[in-house]
């Protein structure tokens, strides 16, 4: 990805000015309190183990308690070593990658990390092919092999974002005695080597982190210990920042919370440029109203977006009118470019001409909370309005909801989506490539050919006109809709630092950044 990411520290009223506190001392100091910071957020865990969850929640969990052969510094795109020593491809060919892995790694458990380990965390990981696993993440891994502190990864295509994917949560490095071959680990048991220990963890509530003495890798200096709360809704997390049961927040408040932030008693607010955006999917299998592209295209062609985004969202996020958006390398409009303005002349044309019976009836799934709840109504009535709809909403608990979308349980469902790693093909190959994780049941060979375009260029610059192509034909054969990119929000009280690091859209959740001040 060519664009940088821009941390902005929104310090308002003038507080800290006003004491006289020098910049410096928005960072975590090494003296003082030593109870763990309470870190609030709405992103479930779907599965403690790699191998079973391909979501935020998970993957913030495991960049703390998990190390990868590689990962991201803040504000950097490029990737470093972490539990590798070293890592790059051997050739010009881009389809061989060999790590060397660190000789002074252990896990929390005190047992060595060895690349056996490496080479069996991921030959598992493809191996179990859970619904909301990360294996889609790996088309073009075909074999790995290991020897001696070697691990070598064997493409079947040239694929230079690899050492980016190799960086996310999917390469989570786990004890290969303690996690079965063949299954998911049950319980709440982790064995990793990352800056953290998970010392306990309450489902759907709370977990309790502690720094590890045995990690070694890409980070100089561990916090001190956090305590993450989860709340099903972004009400939740709202009323327990307002009631100070947290020092910190994180993804997702409510839109009318953030729209009418009150930042006098000394909120610090950190905005970053954020990746993050949500989709209209639709399940274009055998049987689904959604399998007739003209059903989809006349969808598209009715969603009033800036209705959207300043209704529900209260002008919180950005009407997105592509699949990749802003900041990354070949974004365009291609859907504004088709329907510059809601059309439903021109949606009733479309199933007119593809004899497609009105109203056309069908599902919608969504993740049960309150601001989404708002969205649906939203959607559901610009396309009812037209007459041309009838629609069933569905509103579903998240874990619950993964599971369902992915067995094809609902026609249309939405979903927020970030990206795996900081380069546009994580809004290509995961969501319009044959077998993407969103379970939609759609696959185009010419899409399949354009992604792997875009991936044989170091330069990623020079993808960009695949890039380009792949947006122009997924807004005409529409397997989904985007609708927003938002800004991502950290909140955090005057008595913490370290705040601005936490998040900056590589999908890396520092929580040792923080610290008391």
């Amino acid at each position: 990805m060519r664009s940088t990411v821009r941390l902005r520290i929104l310090i308002m009223c003038g507080v800290l000015v006003a004491a006289g506190v020098g910049g410096w001392q928005l960072l975590p100091s090494d003296e003082g309190r030593t109870d763990a910071i309470s870190v609030g957020t709405t992103d479930a865990i779907t599965s403690l183990d790699p191998a079973g969850a391909y979501d935020a929640g998970s993957w913030a969990m495991y960049s703390n308690i998990f190390q990868s052969l590689m990962t991201f510094k803040p504000g950097f795109t490029t990737p470093v070593p972490d539990a590798a020593e070293s890592c790059k491809f051997v050739g010009s060919r881009l389809t061989t990658y060999r790590c060397t892995l660190r000789d002074d790694l252990s896990f929390a458990n005190g047992r060595k990390v060895t690349a056996e380990d490496v080479k069996y965390s991921f030959e598992r990981m493809l191996r179990i092919k859970t619904d909301v696993g990360p294996k889609a993440l790996f088309p073009t891994l075909k074999s790995i092999t290991s020897q001696d502190r070697t691990v070598t990864f064997h493409l079947s295509g040239r694929d230079a974002t690899f050492p980016l994917k190799v960086a996310t949560g999917a390469g989570s490095i786990v004890d290969k005695d303690q996690y079965p071959a063949d299954r998911l680990r049950t319980g709440f048991g982790v064995d990793g080597s990352g800056p953290y220990v998970l010392k306990e963890y309450k489902e759907g509530e709370s977990a309790r982190l502690e720094p590890n003495p045995n990690y070694r890798g890409a980070i100089t200096r561990t916090g001190g210990p956090v305590v993450v709360k989860y709340y099903g809704q972004s009400a939740g997390l709202a009323d327990a920042w307002k009631a100070k049961d947290v020092q910190v927040t994180h993804r997702q408040l409510p839109p009318e919370f953030v729209s009418t932030l009150d930042v006098k008693d000394g909120t610090r607010v950190t905005e970053a440029e954020s990746a993050e955006i949500r989709n209209l999917n639709f399940n274009v299998r055998p049987g689904s109203p959604m399998a007739d592209k003209a059903v989809r295209q006349a969808v598209a062609a009715v969603l009033d977006r800036p209705a959207i985004t300043t209704g529900a969202y209260k002008d919180t996020v950005e009407p997105l009118y592509s699949l990749i958006p802003q900041g990354f390398v070949g974004h365009s409009t291609a859907f504004f470019d088709a329907d510059p303005v809601p059309s439903a002349k021109k949606a009733k044309k479309l199933l007119k001409d593809a004899d497609v019976a009105t109203p056309v009836k069908f599902t919608f799934g969504y993740r049960a909370d309150a601001t989404y709840g708002a969205e649906t109504a939203e959607i559901k009535r610009q396309l009812e309005a037209t007459g041309l709809f009838e629609v069933e909403a569905v509103e579903v608990k998240w874990t619950e909801f993964q599971k369902a979308y992915a067995k094809g349980t609902y026609d249309a469902y939405t979903v927020g989506w970030l990206p795996d790693f900081p380069d546009s093909d994580s809004f290509t190959a995961p969501l319009v490539g044959t077998g993407n994780t969103l379970h939609n049941g759609f696959s185009s060979k010419r899409i399949d050919a354009l992604i792997a375009s875009t991936q044989q260029y170091s330069d990623r610059s020079q993808a960009s006109a695949d890039f380009k192509a792949i947006q122009d034909e997924v807004a005409e054969d529409v397997p989904l809709v985007p609708l927003w990119q938002k800004k991502d929000y950290v909140l955090a009280t005057e008595a913490v630092g370290g705040s601005q690091y936490l998040t900056d859209g590589t999908g890396i959740w520092r929580l040792w950044e923080l610290g008391w001040i």
